[in-house]
């Protein structure tokens, strides 16, 4: 039996809110009570109230000012000696860290904020920034480490009743088996996620359960089912103001509409997505969005030698990043598009092998 979905990094004067509160109310509400916070100088509650307008800033895309609100958060925290709450601030650090490519900050925060949690007795904490470090390792493509603990996490959570992080280990495993081919497995996991999102109240994760969802349905050739779904996920992310999501929604669509070889719908898509991504800092979104336009403008005729320089340009940029399964997505690109890699041509042109 599962609860209602719970957001507990609303806390403190905020644990009222709702998972599905918009985000645009969740910051209203956590900058008035952290100013009344500084006023009555507890830094328990200025920690606690931090991290909510921390948590809000970077789900709507405010990188910058997320930044430097777990700072303040864990500097706070800190002064007390509250293990507890310094676990939430790391882990809103290194979330926020993740979301802007830089994945071995990521990994750092969050073992951090795992062992942070675990000294100071906060159970979810723990689990959140484990669960962090679970999705870091798989957005990286490096399914082999991190499969058995999502496995470990979604066991956890069933074991305690708790529907918001069995949607999210549902929805993690169900990523993995996609991108490993296993597509049957993977759309059963999503259409649990999205069911037990739906009873527990769990918006959120109910939208992003349907996008994995019309993913799978695309690739067996059903896009008008695929974008039905989008459509249904997209009200929730306008509606809950969810900024990541609803972008990663339209580069989603954009996809439908390329496997069903609708080019010029998909270019417009790619482009609308690769505008909220750069609008964001999120430079992984960023990379998939400028995949797809790279792909849909060959396509739609463009020359191939600008194409091919494209995908260098992109290839080196997720080599950076460190995301080895879209490095691979790059890689099939080539073939898919019947271009070489820039620097391969050039030898093969000059002579040299």
């Amino acid at each position: 039996m599962h609860s209602k979905a719970l957001a507990p990094e609303y806390q403190g004067a905020l644990t009222k809110m709702s998972v599905n509160s918009s985000l645009t109310d969740v910051l209203a509400e956590g900058v008035r009570h952290l100013r009344e916070a500084e006023l009555s100088g507890s830094p328990q509650e200025v920690a606690r109230c931090g991290l909510a307008v921390a948590e809000a800033h970077r789900r709507l895309g405010n990188v910058e000012d997320a930044d430097r609100a777990w700072k303040a958060s864990y500097r706070s925290a800190r002064s007390v000696d509250d293990e507890g709450a310094m676990a939430w601030a790391l882990w809103s650090g290194g979330t926020l860290a993740r979301q802007r490519g830089r994945l071995r900050l990521a990994f750092r925060l969050l073992e951090l904020a795992a062992d942070m949690g675990k000294r100071g007795g906060d159970v979810v904490a723990r689990g959140y920034s484990l669960a962090g470090l679970a999705e870091t390792g798989r957005i990286q493509g490096d399914y082999r480490t991190v499969a058995v603990l999502h496995e470990q996490l979604l066991a956890e959570a069933r074991a305690r009743g708790e529907a918001r992080h069995t949607v999210w280990a549902l929805e993690g495993i169900a990523q993995i088996h996609r991108n490993t081919g296993s597509l049957d497995s993977a759309l059963a996991m999503f259409e649990e996620a999205a069911e037990l999102a739906g009873n527990a109240d769990d918006r959120r994760g109910r939208a992003w359960a349907l996008r994995g969802m019309a993913d799978i349905i695309s690739l067996r050739d059903d896009p008008e089912r695929a974008l039905a779904l989008l459509s249904e996920a997209e009200l929730t992310c306008r509606e809950m103001k969810l900024s990541s999501a609803l972008a990663y929604n339209h580069k989603m669509r954009a996809n439908v509409l390329f496997r069903a070889h609708r080019y010029e719908e998909a270019r417009r898509g790619y482009e609308e997505a690769l505008a909220e991504f750069r609008a964001m800092t999120e430079p992984r979104g960023e990379a998939l969005a400028r995949l797809g336009l790279v792909k849909s403008l060959a396509r739609l005729g463009r020359d191939r030698d600008e194409t091919a320089a494209d995908l260098d340009e992109l290839r080196h940029t997720l080599d950076r990043i460190g995301l080895l399964n879209a490095r691979e997505m790059v890689e099939k690109a080539y073939a898919e598009l019947g271009v070489a890699p820039v620097g391969t041509a050039a030898d093969e042109r000059s002579g040299r092998r």
